[in-house]
C-alpha cells in the first residue's frame, strides 16, 4: 500500500500594507513585511527617511540634531545590524560626564555600561540604508501626509487613505488590507480618530506621554587651526542638570564626521515645554547663553541653527511593543510603545510586522 505524500503547505496570501511613517519603527516594519513577501506602500510626510534618526547638513559639517546615538541589547537588533557591517561605529564618548548646574563635572568619567553606536556619516544613514530596497521598488511616498483613513469604497474589507502630497496635490490611495501607523503617539491618535473604527486603540494611545525638545546646533570653524583642535571642555558628551540643557555632544568627536568643531545641544524636557511656542530666535539666544555657561566656550559661533521636536522623549510608554487590531486591520508601533531608545523603535516595528505577516 503506497502512502500519499503530504501536500505542501500553501504559502500565505500576499497582502498589501500601508505603513505610515518612515522613521526607525516604520522602516523596520516595512522591510520585515517585504521580506515576508508582502506588498508595502510607505508614506512619509517629510522629504527624507529617518524621523528623529536625523542628520542636518551645514557649510561646516553635519549635525545629528535628533537621536544622538544608539545602544544594542536585543539579539534581533544585532542580527539586523549585521546586514550593514561597515555602517555603524562605536563612539568613544561612551564614557559620558555628568555636569552640575554651573557646568562643573559632578561625577568623574562614568564607566560605560554598554557601547554607544553611531552610523556614519550621520544618524540618518542607518534608516536610509535599510530603506534602499523599498526605494528601489518605488513603494515609498515622500512628502506625503496621510490626512484620513477610511474603508475602501470598492471593498469594505480594505482601506483607503486620503493624502496631501508634494505641492499640495491631494490623492486617494486604496486597496490596503491593513494600515500600520509608525508615527508619534499624538499624531497616531488624531489619525486613528478619522477611521471611526479604532476607539479601542485610541483609548490605549491616550495613556502615552511624550515630552518635546528644543535642539541647538553650533559650529566653530576657528578651532581648526594649528595647535588648536578643540574649544572648551576636554569631554565630548555630557548630561547636564542645568535648568535649560539636558545633553551636549561634540559632533566632531563622532567617527566619520568632519573635523570642524560642532556641538549639538538638547534642552531639558521641562524647559522645552515651558518655551514650546517661543520664537526660534529667542530660544536660540537663551540656549547659546546656557551653552557658554556649561562649556566655558565664549567664542561667537559661525553657524547657529535650532530644531523643535514636538515629540522627542517618551515619559510614559504604552507598556507593550505594539497594538494590532486584527478585526479592523489597524496597527500601531513606535519607540513610545516601549520607551524612547532607537532599539525600542526597531523592536516595536519588527514585532508589529511579525504579528500581521
Amino acid at each position: 500500500m503506497t502512502q500519499s505524500k503530504p501536500k505542501p503547505k500553501a504559502k500565505p496570501k500576499s497582502k498589501h500594507f500601508a505603513v505610515i511613517g518612515a522613521g526607525m519603527a516604520g522602516i523596520a516594519c516595512a522591510r520585515t513585511l517585504v521580506q515576508a513577501g508582502h506588498q508595502v506602500t510607505l508614506f512619509e510626510k517629510s522629504a527624507s527617511i529617518g524621523g528623529r534618526m536625523a542628520t542636518r547638513s551645514s557649510a561646516f559639517g553635519t549635525f545629528d540634531h535628533g537621536t544622538q546615538y544608539f545602544t544594542v541589547r536585543d539579539p534581533r537588533f544585532v542580527q539586523a545590524l549585521d546586514t550593514v557591517p561597515d555602517l555603524c561605529r562605536r563612539w568613544s564618548a561612551n564614557t559620558v560626564q555628568v555636569l552640575d548646574e554651573r557646568g562643573r563635572v559632578a561625577a568623574s568619567s562614568l564607566p560605560a555600561r554598554e557601547a554607544h553606536w553611531v552610523p556614519a556619516p550621520g544618524m540618518s544613514a542607518l534608516t536610509s540604508r535599510w530603506a534602499l530596497p523599498l526605494m528601489a521598488q518605488h513603494c515609498v511616498e515622500l512628502e506625503t501626509r496621510v490626512m484620513q483613513m477610511e474603508r475602501d469604497v470598492l471593498n469594505a474589507h480594505q482601506w483607503q487613505l486620503h493624502t496631501d502630497g508634494p505641492a499640495g496635490v491631494q490623492h486617494v490611495f486604496s486597496g490596503f488590507d491593513a494600515v500600520l501607523l509608525a508615527i508619534p503617539a499624538a499624531q497616531a491618535r488624531v489619525l486613528l480618530q478619522t477611521s471611526r473604527q479604532a476607539d479601542r486603540l485610541v483609548k490605549q494611545v491616550d495613556k502615552v506621554k511624550v515630552a518635546p525638545c528644543w535642539t541647538l546646533m553650533v559650529a566653530f570653524p576657528q578651532a581648526v587651526q594649528p595647535g588648536l583642535t578643540t574649544l572648551g571642555p576636554q569631554w565630548n558628551a555630557a548630561r547636564s542638570t542645568h535648568h535649560r540643557i539636558a545633553w551636549l555632544a561634540r559632533e566632531s568627536s563622532k567617527p566619520g564626521r568632519g573635523a570642524v568643531e560642532r556641538w549639538t545641544v538638547q534642552a531639558s524636557a521641562a524647559w522645552s515645554q515651558e518655551h514650546l511656542e517661543d520664537d526660534a530666535q529667542r530660544v536660540q539666544a537663551k540656549l547659546l547663553k546656557a551653552f557658554s555657561e556649561v562649556t566655558g566656550i565664549r567664542a561667537e559661533p559661525a553657524h547657529v541653527d535650532t530644531q523643535r521636536w514636538l515629540y522627542a522623549q517618551t515619559t510614559q510608554p504604552l507598556g507593550k511593543s505594539h497594538l494590532w487590531d486584527a478585526q479592523t486591520g489597524i496597527g500601531v508601533c513606535g519607540d513610545w510603545c516601549l520607551g524612547h531608545r532607537v532599539e525600542n523603535a526597531f523592536i516595536s516595528g519588527l514585532e508589529l510586522a511579525l504579528s500581521v505577516a
